[in-house]
């Protein structure tokens, strides 16, 4: 009798169902799927990532970033690894796919009932929530050769993980907006252009060479097929039209089967739509790639490294506008996102993620647990959260700005202190405060802010009509649309790109103006947590530093 191999237990990889799941019935046996191996890094990578931080803190002039061919080569997967993976593979009738040595991820392919033995799990077909998933309880498991080879494998369970955040003012209200009329207008809405004076951006910049990436997450069938998100040329050519500039150019990626699929889920096409058409009218020269995939742990991690790691257009920037609360996400998922996200940092790329549009509950009203809680992966260190405001002003006088929040019909900002990432060094002067019962010194939430009131919201062109859209998803891409303007000033001054933007933001003097303190409101959207969070001088867990002045803020980067 052949002696049984020994396994290791993969750490972080315990799954729990969705809340009030019930199992369908067994997976289909026979049926194919694919997952994302993530594997560690070469030897001594984590050095060349810790002194490459460092320099975060200084202007740009005095930073040199890893390209993405020397990144795979220092800090990449080790090629003697995958043989590992190989021998794996074969040993357990699964077929090798891509291979992102840069990502540190293999792809692996096989029927559900090889992946469930290979990974030592029982898969079964869930319903919860409005949604019929493949999932899995408990822990994975690998043979104990591939300890601390293997970090994580993502793909298995098939949940949604993230959310738009994105609001919708009122089609009545909507409908009536016309592109010609001034602004503010009578709805209280802007055109993006607008917005850019009234922050002052920089003028004379418009992101040629630069590129800017987007995240649009997909719905998808029970084969796992792609079945909504996604925009068309149409709508992007009518509002480009409409605000008086060229249309960008704008390309689709698929990622692990994702695709542009527009037409069948209004709020993700709504979301799509707002992410090019806020980015693209700040930056109009700049070309934007919207990477789609599956909303999966796997979906959304390969999306972030295909955008990260893409050779060919190689993005400055990253758009994140999906989102969900941190807590409950498995520890792998929780890893591997910040992986990507330090990873980034490490060539230079910054990362603007959305805030969240439930206030500091950050869920909805009908399954919210009555506590605090960061939205993910704001809450990630190494991004540059966006918060939101409710904005009043003309030509270039800002009026009036305070925290966003309209309570549970109209949304509020999201923001608070992670219960999963400890406080940066870049916040040790911030007075982040410390809740919960455990006193844990976490990760305040958000950096940055911009109007996302939809009251004072973005016109933006979708489904063959004008519309008024807001939410931190919309800031995002604002931010992201003015970092490429920031990349554009500085790669002409032969100056490295503004990268990982935080440390060198939380140093800035109250006197530099480089962001627009808000000092007034609160994100306290349900009004049960006894305003919680609360505007004031200097950071707070609503705004963050502000919204921005963009020309003070080149001027301290050195541009």
């Amino acid at each position: 009798m052949a002696a049984i191999k020994k396994r290791i237990v993969i750490p972080g990889s315990e799954r729990k169902p969705l809340q009030g799941a019930t199992v369908v019935g067994p997976v289909e046996p026979a049926e194919r799927a694919e997952v994302t191996l993530r594997l560690r890094p070469r030897k001594g990578a984590d050095k060349i990532q810790e002194r490459t931080l460092k320099m975060a803190a200084k202007a740009p002039k005095s930073r040199k970033y890893l390209s993405r061919e020397e990144f795979a080569a220092k800090c990449g997967a080790d090629p003697t690894d995958l043989r590992q993976i190989d021998d794996f593979a074969r040993a357990h009738n699964l077929t090798v796919g891509e291979t992102n040595l840069a990502a540190r991820t293999v792809r692996l392919n096989g029927t559900l009932a090889d992946l469930g033995a290979a990974f030592g799990t029982e898969l079964q077909v869930y319903k919860a929530e409005g949604q019929q998933y493949r999932g899995r309880t408990g822990k994975l498991s690998l043979p104990a050769a591939l300890e601390g080879v293997v970090q994580a494998v993502y793909g298995l369970d098939t949940r949604n993980v993230a959310k738009p955040h994105l609001r919708k003012l009122a089609d009545a209200v909507a409908d009536n907006v016309d592109f010609a009329e001034p602004h503010n207008a009578a709805d209280g809405s802007f055109k993006t252009p607008e917005l850019a004076r009234l922050y002052n951006f920089p003028t004379g910049l418009d992101g040629k060479g630069q590129c800017i990436a987007i995240i649009e997450l997909n719905d998808t069938d029970s084969s796992g097929k792609p079945t909504g998100t996604g925009y068309t040329m149409s709508d992007l050519n009518t509002y480009f039209k409409g605000v008086g500039l060229a249309t960008p150019s704008v390309v689709s990626v698929g990622v692990d089967g994702g695709a542009n699929v527009p037409g069948s889920d209004s709020g993700a096409d709504g979301e799509v739509a707002l992410d090019i058409e806020v980015a693209g009218a700040i930056a109009p020269a700049a070309q934007i790639a919207v990477y789609f995939a599956p909303n999966t742990t796997a979906g959304f991690i390969d999306a972030i490294n295909a955008a990260l790691h893409d050779t060919v257009r190689k993005p400055s920037v990253i758009s994140i506008s999906w989102g969900s609360p941190e807590d409950g996400n498995p520890k792998q998922y929780l890893d591997g996102m910040a992986q990507a996200f330090q990873d980034a940092a490490t060539l230079g790329v910054t990362i603007c993620c959305a805030a969240g549009d439930n206030g500091s509950a950050d869920m909805d009203q009908s399954s919210w647990d009555k506590k605090p809680h960061c939205d993910f992966p704001s809450s990630i260190p190494y991004a540059l959260a966006c918060g939101g405001t409710k904005l009043q002003g003309s030509g270039a006088t800002i009026t009036s700005e305070v925290v966003w929040n309209e309570g549970t019909r109209g949304g509020a900002t999201g923001g608070g202190v992670s219960d999963i990432y400890t406080r940066p060094s870049y916040q040790a002067n911030a007075n982040v405060p410390t809740v919960g019962s455990k006193k844990f010194q976490g990760r305040g939430v958000p950096d940055v802010a911009g109007v996302a009131d939809p009251y004072t919201g973005y016109q933006v062109y979708v489904e063959g009509k004008a519309q008024v859209y807001g939410g931190t998803s919309a800031v995002a891409p604002l931010w992201a649309g003015l970092i490429a303007l920031f990349n554009q000033r500085l790669a002409a001054k032969k100056i490295a790109a503004a990268g990982f933007m935080n440390p060198l933001l939380y140093k800035q003097p109250a006197k530099a103006g480089v962001t627009r303190d808000i000092t007034s409101g609160n994100n306290d959207i349900y009004g049960s947590l006894k305003g919680l969070y609360k505007a004031g001088t200097g950071w707070d867990a609503c705004t963050g530093l502000g919204s921005p002045n963009g020309a003070k803020l080149l001027t301290a980067l050195g541009g």
